[in-house]
């Protein structure tokens, strides 16, 4: 198995709450790395049929039946249960006693909300980080193989062609997950509205555009990227507000957690497309900034993630706050080197007052160097 960088958080939490709760997007590894990381830990599943009736019907004789030290997967299958955790937890006074995981953010956390609020730690694993492929040994060897193959475990494990795996994933997730999630009568539309997400990679999010595009009004464009944000599909990445001029950007822009399912709905069915595509640039700022967003999950923390633009064209691909400070990264797709890479961060670090030590680029080179407006990144 790969280790996963979250297991560390998650043994720490489990060692200070009575519940810990592990979410993420289906097939992201939630049941492996519990199981691995507690195996003297019964497991139950309430996908199975018999087992959400038991617990649907008989709560209290359901949780007799598993008191204490047991994974509950796919948790949010029934929502109730959650009220009887809580009164059971608060009695028995332990931690570590139940791990649930569950695939659909808002289902699980609205019950966390409702019952478990204060008494469970949340914990979100997104497929595999480059570390943890790279420490794994099963790092692809360009970084087009890398943005086409994305990091579900799955295609590792059982050694499958990303081309074979992600149309059954989305198939899958959108008649199955999606109407858990929203009543939706048209799939087939839900599926093109997809696609358009992700030829949209790393641009300013339009839902009039999209809504148009799609044949549906504004308000159900609207819905359904909150679908997509809820099930780990896609994120939005917020504008920064801080307001150093007048003349920002308020839109956020859009990114998909994996850039493997990306490729998959832009009809890229090999490496070799991905270095001629026109949308290489994004799907590279993409996968770029899921590691951030990795990292920070994977410490257990909410992403401080941003981008700056301004009315005139002035931008900065992503703005990360870290003990009060920021620090600025521009993100280029080819592999060589251009002080231009620094044109929009240049422009920011005037208005914000910000040093070169605060200033990166990550670029697709091979070679890493200290420039007089920053560093700049390999991203290998």
């Amino acid at each position: 198995m790969i280790e996963r960088e979250l297991q560390q958080k998650l043994t720490e939490l489990a060692a200070k709450y009575p519940i810990v709760t592990l979410t993420g997007p289906r097939q992201s590894g939630k049941s492996t790395l519990l199981r691995h990381t507690f195996p003297e830990y019964g497991y139950v599943s309430l996908e199975d049929p018999d087992m959400r009736l038991f617990a649907t019907d008989d709560p209290r004789g359901f949780l007799a039946t598993y008191p204490d030290k047991t994974i509950i997967d796919e948790a949010q299958r029934v929502p109730s249960l959650f009220s009887y955790i809580q009164t059971h937890t608060d009695k028995e006074g332990r931690e570590g006693m139940y791990m649930l995981a569950g695939s659909h953010n808002f289902l699980l956390m609205e019950s966390v909300n409702q019952s478990l609020a204060g008494r469970t730690a949340v914990l979100k694993l997104l497929p595999f980080s480059h570390a943890e492929m790279e420490a794994g040994g099963i790092l692809r060897q360009s970084v087009d193989e890398e943005i086409f193959a994305g990091g579900y475990p799955r295609l590792f494990d059982k050694v499958i062609a990303p081309a074979d795996y992600y149309p059954f994933y989305i198939q899958t997730y959108v008649e199955r997950d999606v109407r858990l999630l929203k009543n939706i009568g048209d799939l087939s539309r839900f599926i093109k509205f997809m696609r358009l997400c992700a030829g949209r990679i790393g641009q300013l999010l339009n839902l009039s555009s999209l809504a148009n595009e799609c044949g549906v009004a504004v308000s159900t464009v609207a819905a359904w990227i909150s679908v997509l944000e809820a099930s780990y599909i896609c994120y939005l990445l917020r504008p920064d507000y801080n307001n150093y001029t007048k003349r920002l950007v308020k839109t956020p822009k859009l990114y998909f957690y994996d850039t493997g399912l990306a490729c998959s709905l832009l009809e890229i069915r090999s490496a070799s497309q991905v270095v001629t595509h026109f949308l290489r640039g994004g799907l590279f700022e993409n996968l770029v900034i899921n590691e951030f967003v990795k990292g920070a999950y994977n410490s257990g923390n909410e992403p401080n993630l941003t981008f700056w633009r301004d009315s005139t064209g002035n931008e900065v691909d992503l703005l990360r706050y870290d003990s009060g400070r920021r620090y600025a990264y521009e993100i280029k797709s080819g592999a060589t080197y251009s002080p231009d890479f620094f044109k929009g961060i240049s422009k920011w670090a005037k208005l914000s007052g910000a040093t070169p030590e605060q200033c990166f680029a990550v670029y697709n080179g091979d070679v890493s160097m200290l420039t007089s407006h920053g560093k700049v990144i390999k991203w290998r």
